[in-house]
């Protein structure tokens, strides 16, 4: 399929840009559209129209937003409460922002919160937030439609809609029944996060005190299962050596949905090299999180754990993933809607092209900004269902 964009349509797309100081502090803040200028950590990006064209000729895939949670938790769960088709000052996301960001895949996140493993309603209550997404595809036809395939999402795209995905984010919602599993992918869960904050019986989070020593044998028997149904195994949030063992048994590439580079960024959220080494091999991608602590480097978090840094530190996180893994394993995966702080210059869905423009100010070329953009989650998505079709032809 070819993504490219004519001259009338990025005209209009420039036109549409709203010109405001990108420290303003709104949500709603776009773009500066001007020549580009060399890279400086305290100046703000002027995205170029070489590096907005190389944008929207892309396939922007970002795997993690959370505006289905704020929704539930802003407007009662109901679109009517907090109409997207506007603009949402009070939150990261809506469809102009994504439009002017030239959003053109989304994997949106089903989460809900670790706790609903004591209270018994993991699984009802991520339902809950599947109805929510299914809402706003049939308010909005218009601009979103679900994507079953990584064919469903090309097809989209050429319609002019963004293809939407769900992602579980935790494998509490799954309440230890791989039926359960079955039934979310039929839904259109497309990966599942292996643990969110807390720790399971069958897998270890990063956060959390072992229960598993990485993965049981009911978290390798889930891992089988995700091979065999096409759905991608997202490592976000699992501790380090569930990383590793996912990875070792998986067939198929893996993900890392929302993550950034842990060299940089001292975090257990984040990767450490070795994993990222491991990753390459296996094929799979890491999704740059923009989350402010997972990003500012970690003599800067030392001194102010609040700092918000910039969007620089997240092209650092990007680079560092690319030297240690390759160009073909790094993706975003941005955790919009999600995090009560971002990057200056990263404050909402409007402003992913200027981390194109960055790479551009860097020295990278259209193919790699692409390949970052989605291009690698295609690959990983389209190779997870082949491995499916592999596994279920082998039984």
């Amino acid at each position: 399929m070819n993504n490219s964009i004519g001259r009338p349509v990025l005209k209009r797309l420039l036109a549409a840009v709203v010109i405001l100081s990108p420290f303003s502090g709104s949500y709603g803040d776009d773009l500066t559209v001007g020549n580009t200028t060399a890279s400086n950590r305290n100046t703000p990006i002027r995205v170029s129209e070489e590096a907005l064209r190389i944008h929207h000729a892309g396939m922007l895939f970002d795997g993690h937003n959370d505006l289905p949670w704020e929704v539930r938790t802003k407007a009662n769960s109901s679109f009517d409460n907090l109409d997207i088709s506007q603009r949402q000052p009070s939150i990261h996301t809506d469809i102009p922002r994504l439009r002017e960001g030239g959003v053109k895949a989304q994997f949106w996140s089903v989460y809900v919160p670790s706790d609903t493993m004591v209270t018994g309603d993991a699984l009802s209550q991520t339902l809950a937030q599947i109805s929510i997404v299914q809402q706003m595809l049939k308010r909005y036809p218009d601009d979103f439609e679900l994507a079953s395939t990584a064919n469903d999402i090309e097809r989209i795209v050429a319609e002019g809609k963004i293809a939407s995905m769900m992602g579980v984010e935790g494998g509490h919602s799954i309440e230890g029944e791989l039926q359960n599993l079955h039934r979310l992918y039929d839904l259109g869960c497309r990966y599942m996060t292996l643990t969110h904050s807390k720790s399971l019986e069958w897998a270890d989070s990063a956060t959390d005190d072992p229960r598993a020593n990485g993965l049981s044998d009911f978290g390798l028997a889930v891992i089988a299962e995700m091979n065999k149904l096409g759905m991608v195994i997202d490592l976000s949030h699992v501790s380090p050596e569930t990383m590793k063992q996912a990875l070792k048994a998986s067939k198929a590439p893996v993900m890392f949905s929302h993550s950034s580079a842990r060299a940089i960024t001292d975090h257990p959220r984040n990767v450490p090299d070795d994993v990222l080494k491991l990753t390459a091999a296996n094929g799979g991608v890491v999704m740059v999180n923009f989350f402010s602590r997972f990003v500012i480097p970690t003599d800067l978090a030392v001194r102010d754990e609040e700092a918000h840094g910039t969007i620089h530190d997240v092209v650092d996180h990007i680079e560092h993933i690319i030297r240690i893994a390759g160009e073909d394993h790094v993706g975003l995966g941005s955790d919009f809607d999600g995090v009560p702080r971002l990057p200056d210059q990263l404050e909402s869905v409007a402003t992913y092209p200027r981390i194109s423009q960055e790479l551009v100010n860097r020295g990278y070329n259209a193919r790699q900004i692409q390949k970052l953009l989605g291009g690698n989650m295609m690959r990983v998505l389209k190779r997870a269902e082949e491995v499916a079709v592999q596994l279920k032809a082998n039984e």
